[in-house]
C-alpha cells in the first residue's frame, strides 16, 4: 500500500483541434491591408487635388528624366542638354535647370501696350458715365413739365468728343428772338435745368452757336452770322452759369455761323439754328486746353477716335422736315 501511495499519477492532455475556429486572425491582417490601401488612395486623391498644375507638370517631367542623367549626373538632374526638358530641383521649370538656385528669366513688360490698355479702360469707364448722364437728362426732360413741351428740340447723342446736347429751333418756336442774341423765356428754362445737371459731372464743357445759311448782315456788313452765332453761344453760356454750372467748367465758346450744318440737304432748315453743348471727355479736354482744340492723331495707325477715348456713337441723320 505504501508503494501505491508514492507513485505519481500520469496525466495525459489531449488538445482537441477544431479546424477554422473563428477563422483565426488572418481576416484582421487582410482588413488592415485594405484600410491602409484606401487611406493611401484617398491621400493620393487629396494631393492631386491640392497640387498646382505647374507642380504636377514638373513632377511628371521629373519622372521622365533619362536614367543616364540620373545615374551619371551632369550640371544638374534637369540638365538642359537632356533629351527631355524639365526636371531639376525646380519642378515648375520646363526648359531645364542649368545650375542649382538658378533664378527664372525676368518677364519683359510692354509699357506701350500697358498704357494703351489703361487708356482703353479709362475711355470705357468715361463713356459709361456719359451714357448715364444722357439717360439722366432724358429722364429729367420726361419728368419736368416745363421741358416736356420742348422735348423734340433737345437732341442728345455721343460723339468722339463726348456727350453732345443740341437745342434746335423749330419753325414756330425759335430759341432766340429774330436776328438777335436775346433768348426766349423757355430757352432760359431749358438752359437752367441743363446747367444744374451738368455741374454734377467733373467733365469740362464747350459751347458752339450755329445759324442756318440765310445771309444776315447789319451795321454795313460788320455784323454777320459769324458774330450772331458767337453772341448766341455766349448768351447761352451765361444762362448755364445762372442755372448752376460752375464758370470754370466752360473751356470753349465759339460761333460757327452756318459752317457746320445739321441738315446739309436743306441749309435754310430752322433745325440748323441751334446751340451745341458738349460734355467733353478727357482727351477732348486736353486738346481744347493745350492748343485750342486740335486733335492728336496716332502716328502709327492714324486713328483719331482711339486717341479721343473710344469709338463714337454716330448721330442719326436729321429729318428732312423740322420736328414738330
Amino acid at each position: 500500500m505504501a508503494e501505491d501511495k508514492n507513485k505519481r499519477p500520469i496525466v495525459i492532455k489531449r488538445i482537441k483541434k477544431v479546424a477554422g475556429g473563428h477563422h483565426g486572425g488572418a481576416w484582421k491582417i487582410a482588413y488592415a491591408d485594405f484600410v491602409t490601401a484606401m487611406m493611401a488612395f484617398f491621400l493620393l486623391m487629396w494631393l492631386l487635388g491640392s497640387t498646382a498644375k505647374g507642380d504636377l507638370q514638373g513632377i511628371s517631367e521629373y519622372f521622365k528624366t533619362p536614367l543616364k542623367v540620373a545615374l551619371m549626373g551632369g550640371s544638374g538632374s534637369g540638365d538642359s542638354s537632356s533629351v527631355i526638358k524639365g526636371g531639376g530641383q525646380d519642378l515648375t521649370r520646363t526648359t531645364g535647370q542649368v545650375k542649382s538656385g538658378e533664378s527664372p528669366p525676368e518677364k519683359k513688360i510692354n509699357l506701350k501696350a500697358a498704357n494703351e490698355e489703361i487708356m482703353r479702360n479709362e475711355a470705357k469707364k468715361e463713356i459709361e458715365q456719359l451714357k448715364k448722364l444722357k439717360e439722366s437728362i432724358e429722364s429729367a426732360i420726361s419728368s419736368n413739365k416745363k421741358l416736356q413741351e420742348f422735348k423734340s428740340q433737345i437732341l442728345l447723342d455721343l460723339t468722339t468728343e463726348g456727350l453732345r446736347i443740341q437745342i434746335v429751333d423749330e419753325k414756330n418756336r425759335p430759341m432766340f428772338q429774330s436776328g438777335s442774341a436775346n433768348l426766349e423765356g423757355y430757352t432760359r428754362d431749358i438752359l437752367h435745368e441743363i446747367g444744374l445737371m451738368l455741374n454734377d459731372m467733373p467733365n469740362k464743357v464747350s459751347l458752339s452757336g450755329h445759324t442756318d445759311a440765310t445771309a444776315y448782315s447789319a451795321a454795313a456788313g460788320r455784323y454777320s452770322n459769324w458774330e450772331l452765332s458767337a453772341d448766341r453761344a455766349n448768351a447761352s453760356r451765361r444762362e448755364l452759369i445762372t442755372g448752376g454750372l460752375a464758370d470754370e467748367k466752360i473751356v470753349r465758346v465759339v460761333g460757327l455761323s452756318s459752317a457746320v450744318l445739321f441738315d446739309k440737304d436743306q441749309p435754310q432748315n430752322p433745325i440748323n439754328r441751334r446751340i451745341s453743348i458738349i460734355v467733353m471727355n478727357k482727351k477732348a479736354e486736353e486738346a481744347a486746353q493745350q492748343d485750342g482744340g486740335s486733335v492728336q492723331i496716332d502716328a502709327e495707325n492714324g486713328d483719331a477716335a482711339e486717341v479721343l477715348g473710344g469709338s463714337a456713337v454716330v448721330a442719326p441723320s436729321p429729318p428732312s422736315q423740322p420736328p414738330h
